[in-house]
This record gives C-alpha cells, structure tokens and sequence, in this order.
C-alpha cells in the first residue's frame, strides 16, 4: 500500500486535529466539499465544528486565524493557490510575523500554500511564494520535497509557536508516492542530503529536488557525482550543510522553480561566497523559472520552469570550468 503527498498531508491533518483540541482548519470549501485539492476530504465528518467553511476572502482568512492564535487556538489556514495569499499579505507579514517581537504573544498559525506550477495552470495558479514569505523577520518557512516531509514537516507546524508558511507543491500532489508514513525525521531548519556525490553540488528545494536528482542520475551517465541537497525549509536556512557539501565537491548550482530576481537561489550563493568562497573551483551559479508570468501553454510552461535537462545543461557548464 503506498501513499501519496497529497494523502500525507491529510493524514498529518487529521492527526493533528486528533492529538490537539486547540487546532482547526479554515478556508475555502475546506468542509463538506473536502478543499480545492481534497486535501480535508472526510475531516469535517471526522471532527465535527473544527474543519470550517470561510468566505472568499484570504484577508478574513488571515485575520480570523490571528485573533484565534492570539486567543491560543492552532488554525491551519487553508489557501486554495498559493497567489491568492497575496490578498492576506498585510495580515501575514505585518500583524502575525511581529506579533510576538511586539506584545510577547505568540501567533502559532500555520498557512497551507498550494504552489508550483502544472501544465495549463497560467500566471494565478502556479507561483512560488516562499522567497517573499522569508524575506520577513518572525515567518517560518517550508518547502518539503518528499512524503515524508509533507507529513513530519506538517506536524511540526502545527507545533512550532511562530507563524509558519507551509509550501505543498500541487504537482507532487499525486505524482510522489511512498510506501508509508515516517515514524521519525529531520528536524525543520535541518536540510538533506537526497543524493552523494563529488563533483558538484545542486541545491534544490521542494519540487526542484526531483528534478535535480533526474539531472544527477543523466550526469552519471557521463562519469559525474553531482551531490544533491534538499534545503527542506527556506527559513530558516541550513548554511552549514550547504557549504560543508561545497567543501566536497567545489562546485555549487542552485535551482528553485521561482522567479530569479531576489530568490532563495540568490540568497544561498551568497551565503557560500560569503562564508565559503575558498571553497569554490568554479564560480556558483543559479537556476530559476523564467522572468517573465507563469504562461498558460503546456510546452511554454516545461520551457518557462527548470527541468532535468536545463539542470543538466547548467550543470555541465559548471564542471567544464
């Protein structure tokens, strides 16, 4: 029997609401009808009153989630897509991030973003937030690449005092499967090393990190170890382990499906030259979505984002220097 990601964040969910009479679950057609990606299907005959219908709007959402927070309940705000929380953005950043920094209450929130792109989703279904999330001091932020992430990582959530911006990536929802849930895992802050090697170093991140190890598996062909790293989360950021990796391999390029302008790739290069840059042989390089909107077309959309083979690609350039 295997389970999906998209199964894994449900049963995290569901055990969370289980363990916790403090959580509920709000948003958009969360209840009866089970979310825009079935993610609370059968939660809200499961728990009866704690998997709320909201109105449409994010802002509500935000807002009602903070006052609840405030009050000491644990919401888990659902998004239908990850670009509409940008109607909540004011909520978010500047009421639940400084909460604690200004009145010494926490704000224990949690925002479910369904991100990332799919074929045909265009420019206001398809984006990744977690660069903007991040920026602000207070917010965490997680980007889980695996099952076993989205459920452990989902939980930790739920726990963790501090707002916290979930980023589930819709085309993982269905297209990952494990054989089962973890028992135990990394702790949120701690990345991964997904794949060893010698020879270069890719850091990835959420959908990314399949992508990545698809571009390492190609370069074996040809006689190179890329080492891949899962960052797992993106604040905070695992610095140590992405520069012990570059002190391995002497080689770094970072990949993120979001666009490049100020982007977690360009913050994790320069913490490397930072902190690192005598450990470099080539200089690092980054990968990111085009800079331009998510286009709706099938085949604009594979040239719009990374994939195995511009990894690949970009991977080649590095090593021949």
């Amino acid at each position: 029997m295997s389970i999906t990601y998209l199964e894994a964040i449900r049963e995290a969910q569901a055990k969370a609401l289980a363990q916790d009479p403090r959580v509920f679950i709000y948003g958009q057609d969360v209840g009866a009808f089970g979310g825009a990606f079935k993610a609370t299907k059968n939660l809200a005959k499961e728990f009866p009153g704690r998997v709320l219908d909201a109105p449409i709007s994010e802002d509500a959402m935000a807002g009602l989630a903070i006052g609840a927070a405030i009050e000491g309940m644990r919401p888990i705000i659902e998004m239908q897509f990850a670009d509409f929380s940008t109607v909540a953005f004011n909520q978010i950043v500047n009421q639940a991030a400084t909460l604690y920094w200004r009145t010494n209450v926490p704000c224990p929130i949690t925002v479910r973003l369904p991100c990332g792109g799919t074929s045909g989703s265009g420019p206001f279904h398809s984006q990744t937030m977690e660069a903007l999330y991040a920026h602000y001091p207070g917010v965490v932020v997680m980007t889980p690449a695996t099952v076993a992430d989205a459920y452990s990582m989902l939980l930790e959530a739920v726990a963790i005092d501090d707002p916290v911006i979930f980023c589930e990536h819709k085309f993982l929802y269905y297209h990952l499967k494990a054989d089962s849930l973890p028992t135990e895992a990394l702790p949120v802050g701690k990345a991964r090393i997904a794949r060893v090697g010698r020879d270069m170093t890719i850091v990835a991140y959420s959908a990314m990190v399949h992508e990545a190890l698809a571009a390492a598996e190609e370069l074996k062909s040809e006689g190179w170890e890329a080492e891949v790293v899962d960052l797992r989360s993106v604040k905070p950021l695992d610095t140590d382990t992405v520069v012990a990796s570059v002190a391995r391999t002497g080689r770094l390029l970072c990949v993120g499906e979001d666009f490049p302008w100020g982007g977690v790739t360009a913050e994790v290069i320069a913490r490397v030259t930072s902190e690192g840059f005598g450990l470099l042989d080539a200089p690092p390089q980054r990968l990111n979505a085009k800079d331009t909107p998510v286009p709706y077309h099938p085949n604009l959309w594979l040239a719009h984002r990374p994939s195995a083979r511009t990894i690949a690609d970009a991977a080649r350039k590095i090593l021949r220097q």
